[in-house]
Formats: structure tokens, sequence, C-alpha cells
């Protein structure tokens, strides 16, 4: 539990060297995650001698709450303030799941010179809400996501926790038992939720910053989309196509969550491999 000031902590999770000479893999979370999304990347990073940080936004998992409005703006300063309390430098290589498209590519935009390079795992996009199809979806997911919160705030959730529903993931084990916690946490699904309505906010929020640099490394990791989400595999592998240095892979058979899983990790490694082979930090 790291002091950020104000009165606030947020939860970090190391894993790996506790320092090296090449660049740090710091782990966001998507829209509900929180740091024990990450595990099984975690474990597979620690074991080839990769130092990853993984955190719990505000509200959500062990971290205490921040102020309104939960959007990219503020997950971006907080995580500043995070890395600058726990003297945590970079060089960074950003890896982000999901909604965590939108949180990076503003944090990226304000911290250029700490990031060495990019991993998007079926993340979305800033331009993703140019198609009207995604907007809706989006608008849906937030009702979804609002009525979700009431629902862990009656305790509905509870009885469902020990079900799949309550390790989308299935991480299993000890991260698997944080995630079923959290599912049918009130104060996790209550600030999941107020990022989730965030959304479109953010998204402007992230349009309006700087695009990754054309130099970075990036990697693009999808989970296995069904037919007719062409479009939007297009988007998702934009940031790729357009580094000069871009690696696209899909983990077939993965969910959107279960990508982060023990049976698919090995996927989002190899994309962050990618990276660090571009950048000469480890030899493979």
């Amino acid at each position: 539990m790291v002091d950020i000031g104000d009165d606030r902590r947020l939860h970090l999770v190391r894993a790996g060297p506790s320092r090296t000479i090449g660049p740090t893999v710091l782990l966001e979370a998507g829209a509900f995650g929180f740091s024990a999304d990450w595990a099984a990347v975690q474990e597979i990073l620690a074991g080839q001698g990769v130092r990853s940080l993984a955190y719990d936004r505000a509200g959500l998992g062990f971290s205490d709450p921040g102020p309104a409005p939960r959007d990219s703006m503020a997950v971006a300063k907080d995580l500043e303030i995070l890395l600058r309390v726990t003297a945590e430098d970079g060089p960074l290589i950003l890896c982000g799941h999901s909604m965590a498209g939108l949180h990076l590519r503003l944090f990226a935009s304000r911290n250029r010179a700490r990031v060495a390079g990019i991993v998007l795992v079926d993340a979305t996009t800033p331009e993703a809400m140019d198609a009207p199809l995604t907007s809706q979806m989006v608008g849906h997911f937030g009702r979804f996501s609002q009525l979700a919160a009431w629902g862990a705030r009656m305790g509905l959730f509870r009885p469902l926790a020990r079900t799949r529903l309550g390790d989308a993931i299935g991480l299993g084990g000890a991260p698997g038992d944080e995630k079923r916690w959290a599912f049918a946490l009130a104060s996790h699904n209550h600030w999941a939720a107020e990022e989730v309505v965030q959304w479109s906010a953010s998204a402007d929020q992230a349009r309006g910053a700087e695009a990754f640099d054309p130099e970075w490394p990036v990697a693009v990791v999808l989970a296995g989309h069904p037919h007719g989400l062409a479009n939007l595999t297009d988007v998702q592998t934009a940031p790729a196509r357009a580094s000069r240095h871009g690696f696209i892979e899909s983990a077939a058979g993965a969910s959107h969550a279960t990508v982060l899983s023990g049976a698919y990790a090995d996927a989002v490694v190899r994309g962050v491999d990618h990276v660090l082979a571009d950048l000469g930090s480890f030899a493979r």
C-alpha cells in the first residue's frame, strides 16, 4: 500500500527482480479490473527475469477511492504520483488491457521521455468511438455498470462470486480468490462503474493527446474475435501498424477476459518480448 498523499493509498504489486538494467513493464487493467488480473502474466515475466508492476486504480481492489470524475486524466495523474513516490522512473513498457488503452494513450503522451514501448491487450483506442455501434455499446456498458454497482451494494453478487462469473479470467488460486472477493465488493463495483461512465470523456482526452511515437515498438495482442468484427480489429491493430516496429498476434480461442489467463498469458508475454527484443534489452 503506497501513500500518494491526501490520505489516499494505492495498492501496488511488484514482481521479478528488484531492479533491472532494462525496462520495467507497467500493467494497467481494464474496466472492473485490478492488479490480480495480471497475476499469470507477472508470473511468466518474473520467470524470465523481467520486472513488472501492477496496481489497483483508485477505489478498485485494495486502493482507496479518489476524487471524481474517474476519467483517464485522473488515472494518469494518480499513476504519475504513484511512480514518483515509489521512485519508479522507468524506462517503462506500458501494457494495458481493454479500456486501459485509453488511459495509456494519455499517460504516454504526458510522459513520453519515460516510455520505451507499448503492449495493447485486446485494448480499445479512442478512434473506436467513431463507430456508431461502439459508441452505442459503450453507452449500454455504462448503464450495465451502474446496475452492477447497485447489485453489489445490495449483496446480490455474493452468491455468484464462487461461480465462473467471479473469476471470469480463470486465474484460480490466490489471484482467483481476489477476483471473487472484488466481484462482490460494493466499493470496487461502485468505483469501477464511475470509470466506465467516463468512457466517452476518457476517449476524448486520449484522442486529444499525442499519438504513440512511431519509433516506439508497439505490440497488439488480440483475443480470438468472432467473424463480423473486422472493423473493430482494424481499429485495435492501428497502433501497431502505425509503428515502425509493430507486432500483431491473435490468441485463437481466447476471450476478452481469458486472454489474461494462464492458458493464453504467453501471447501477452510474446508482445512484451517483441518490445524488449526491439530495444535490445534482453536476449531471448
